[in-house]
């Protein structure tokens, strides 16, 4: 149990020192939004997509952003020069109803966040990361919340496990909540 525990602050302070070394990058925009960014871009290490989901071995991790939402602007900045898994990342900005073909991962904010673009998704190696509320809306692999005034994230292993995506137990065990496989 203590192992573990050690396990997971080590996670979650190399998490937060990347978070620090993302946000100096972006001192001009709301703390939230750098935050978020951060985060799209460091999950990908700690996610496994099947053989088949890159074009080719030197295929860029491309990230789609929808909606228009700001954090599109930040998450290009905040991966320049970045790698994930050896690859490079590509940002993309989606407007509204844009196919998603492509992406590896999906951030649609709480606005663009659908139950038919996530289901257009399902089962494809795509991790799809919202900023839905509990409340039963649309929500993806990944789910941004607010937690005492800090942005955290759930994860959905249900999910995951459809669009054939294997998530790090070290990623897990920083999550404030794991939705476990059936």
């Amino acid at each position: 149990m203590r192992r573990a525990l050690r396990v997971a602050l080590g996670a979650y302070a190399t998490m937060l020192a990347a978070l620090a070394s993302g946000m100096a990058c972006a001192q001009a925009i709301p703390l939230e939004q750098a935050v978020k960014a951060t985060y799209l871009y460091k999950i990908a290490a700690f996610v496994e997509w099947p053989a088949g989901a890159f074009e080719s071995p030197g295929a860029p991790l491309v990230i789609c952003v929808t909606g228009g939402d700001p954090v599109g602007a930040v998450v290009e900045e905040a991966v320049t020069g970045q790698r994930a898994n050896g690859r490079e990342f590509e940002v993309r900005r989606l407007a509204a109803g844009a196919p998603s073909a492509g992406c590896h991962i999906l951030y649609m904010p709480v606005q663009a966040a659908t139950a038919a673009r996530l289901e257009a998704v399902r089962g494809t190696p795509v991790l799809t990361v919202t900023d839905a509320a509990r409340d039963g809306g649309a929500q993806g692999i990944v789910n941004f919340v607010n937690v005492d005034n800090r942005v955290r994230f759930e994860i959905d292993l249900r999910s995951a496990a459809v669009n054939h995506l294997e998530i790090s137990s070290k990623l897990l065990n920083v999550a404030s909540r794991v939705r476990p496989k059936p």
